[in-house]
């Protein structure tokens, strides 16, 4: 009976490592390419320093214009007291997930926010927006993503939503924070992309399936990563397009944000 027991756990080692095998050259095969963090432009204005995955501003490469409708990642450091004036938007999805410090945010809909770490605002400028950010504080800075994905139509009503950690998912490695319908509390995009909050322990992994005609961006924030063969360190991003599956298992503690798009 022993001897028969452990035949049959073999057996199933055996045909695990199978199948192990046959998954990592499923994902080896799926053809990515690599942003590294200090390849990105940069911009340095005194009360601002700013990492452009994409071109902005006085930056260009036409190598680097954007990805499906992803249009900006702004990677911005602001100093105590420092930030945007009121300036205008129009026909863009807008939003800041912030790492560190305060976020001020104020705009023409009325809305008046202090966003703190680990939370999302969005803003759809749509037919015309103006709005500020700034660093409120005397003392510290502000680190902060900004990114730009494009809508699907053109002169939709303005609008804003927010995205807040829920404690009773802490836990959960992949987190839906932004989605075109709003569901699982998500904040709401007019435009066909999930963003997904990514947080994984070192030695953790997360996989995400890459579905025809879908195009996938994951930006790492912090930490160390692998994805699938390809090493990440910290503000270096990884796209794909093929069809498959994609995983993600932390070398350090990681923070990233994956964008599923069409």
């Amino acid at each position: 009976m022993i001897a028969a027991l452990v035949a049959a756990a073999r057996r199933i080692r055996v045909a695990s490592m199978h199948q192990d095998f046959a998954n990592s050259r499923k994902a080896s095969s799926m053809k990515l390419t690599v942003r590294r963090s200090n390849n990105r432009g940069h911009a340095d204005h005194g009360w601002l320093s700013s990492r452009h995955t994409f071109s902005f501003a006085g930056y260009h490469d036409p190598a680097h214009m954007g990805f499906r409708s992803l249009r900006v990642i702004n990677q911005d450091l602001v100093a105590p007291g420092g930030g945007f004036p009121t300036h205008p938007h129009h026909d863009m999805e807008i939003f800041s997930y912030v790492l560190a410090g305060s976020l001020e945010h104020r705009d023409s809909l009325g809305n008046g926010r202090q966003l703190k770490p680990g939370q999302i605002q969005l803003m759809s400028a749509g037919s015309g927006v103006t709005h500020s950010e700034f660093n409120p504080s005397r003392s510290e800075p502000l680190h902060f993503l900004q990114i730009w994905i494009l809508p699907q139509e053109r002169g939709l009503k303005p609008s804003y939503t927010e995205w807040h950690p829920d404690a009773a998912r802490e836990r959960e490695s992949k987190v839906l924070v932004i989605s075109p319908d709003g569901r699982q509390g998500s904040a709401t995009i007019h435009q066909d992309a999930d963003v997904y909050l990514l947080r994984l322990e070192k030695g953790q992994s997360v996989t995400h399936e890459v579905r025809a005609t879908r195009g996938i961006w994951f930006q790492l924030i912090q930490g160390t990563a692998v994805v699938n063969g390809r090493e990440l360190a910290a503000g270096d991003a990884v796209k794909t397009e093929d069809l498959g599956t994609l995983g993600v298992a932390a070398g350090a503690v990681v923070e990233g944000l994956l964008f599923d798009l069409a």
